[in-house]
């Protein structure tokens, strides 16, 4: 009686590998197709968890965003600069400036004068001012016996719309409850007018707020993404070795990149103008030309930027990663949709080390209040030392990859 061959050693382990792979080979289908899901989910687990920097930013992003938008980024007014023009000096109006500061919505700063007052708020010192007439007390009087209302003037400046209007309406709840105490202390109605006075925006109209910001959002977030993506790229071809061991030093090199992408950046800065201009209606009251020159020396700031994302970055995936996560406290903390000052006291110090949170109180100041560079030098020194301390770095980056 003949025997089976029995299969070689070679065949055999053929055919563990193939179970290996496909599974039992007279198991289901439907179990063999799980088993490759669930080997392929095993591998992505694995790989994800060996890279510290992806696990960090999806831990770290998602709780940071909470904590920014819950917490830190509140539309709520808190310990607000309200300017305060007391003309009358009486008790009364004492105790209606010690009732706002109470409130821990504002922090009264006292002035002197009406001119004083207004410099306060056009130069953003302040948010928000009232203005205490001098019959003040005997208007108070009157309306014990049934007169006419007393009247307090409120100053703010409306070019951060949302703030302003927030601010106006803390400020009428406030007068109106204190002023009420002060006529009626058993209760009634508020008997106080409020007359608003709104500086450099008074319509409330957003458009040119949210226009004169969104220039720092692309020049801080497009042009430091193009310009890692582009050099990890060129490091992935070899191309950028190949630059740095000619005789160009290293200076030579980070201008050689950033002269050119900074001409293009500086052009598109040029066309969003005019679309803003002539489509939107939006034109800056200060100097366009000034303006295109401030934007000009911060796209070389976004540049440098992105060359010091590129020399710390493997890929260009990781690059654009990188990018990403330092756009997001951009968008949350430099002021382009959260004023800063309607920050917590103690973080507003944070978004100041940020040249993009300068270069967008520079643009909505030439935009919306028509400033130039006597009133905004000190906002220009910053940027122009963050572009010098940036280049700086990105030169001995790219020296240091040499």
């Amino acid at each position: 009686m003949k025997r089976g061959r029995r299969p070689s050693e070679p065949g055999r382990a053929s055919a563990a590998r193939t179970g290996a792979i496909g599974g039992f080979a007279g198991a289901n289908p439907l179990v063999k197709s799980w088993r490759r899901i669930r080997a392929l989910i095993v591998r992505e687990v694995r790989a994800t968890f060996r890279d510290r920097f992806t696990v960090t930013i999806l831990v770290a992003v998602p709780i940071g965003a909470l904590l920014l938008f819950g917490f830190i980024l509140t539309t709520e007014v808190k310990h607000l600069a309200l300017g305060v023009l007391d003309a009358s000096q009486t008790s009364a109006s004492r105790r209606l400036v010690a009732e706002l500061a109470a409130q821990e919505s504002f922090d009264p700063t006292v002035v002197a004068t009406r001119d004083e007052l207004e410099r306060l708020v056009a130069s953003g010192r302040v948010a928000a001012a009232i203005v205490i007439p001098p019959s003040f007390d005997r208007d108070l009087e009157r309306l014990r016996r049934d007169g006419p209302a007393p009247e307090i003037e409120v100053v703010y400046d409306a070019a951060e719309t949302v703030l302003a209007q927030n601010a106006e309406a803390y400020l009428r709840g406030i007068l109106g409850a204190t002023a009420r105490a002060l006529v009626d202390p058993a209760g009634g109605r508020p008997r106080v007018t409020v007359a608003s006075r709104t500086l450099f925006n008074p319509t409330l109209d957003g458009t040119a707020y949210m226009v004169s910001g969104t220039y720092g959002f692309v020049l801080s977030f497009l042009a430091v993404l193009i310009t890692a993506v582009s050099v990890v790229g060129e490091r992935a071809a070899g191309t950028f070795e190949q630059l740095q061991v000619t005789p160009a030093t290293s200076v030579e090199i980070v201008l050689g990149k950033l002269l050119p992408l900074g001409a293009v950046f500086a052009f598109d800065v040029f066309l969003m103008a005019l679309v803003a201009g002539v489509g939107m209606g939006v034109w800056p009251r200060g100097s366009l030309v000034f303006f295109l020159v401030v934007s000009a020396v911060y796209v070389l700031i976004s540049l440098a930027l992105g060359l010091l994302i590129s020399a710390t970055s493997k890929s260009a995936a990781e690059a654009v990663q990188r990018s990403v996560i330092f756009s997001i406290p951009l968008v949350q903390l430099s002021g382009f949709i959260f004023p800063v000052r309607n920050m917590p006291t103690w973080l507003q110090w944070f978004p100041k080390v940020f040249p993009a949170t300068h270069y967008i109180a520079v643009s909505r100041a030439i935009y919306l209040r028509g400033e130039g560079a006597a009133t905004l030098w000190p906002e220009l020194l910053f940027i122009l030392a963050g572009g010098v301390v940036l280049v700086a770095l990105a030169v001995r980056s790219v020296g240091a990859r040499a």
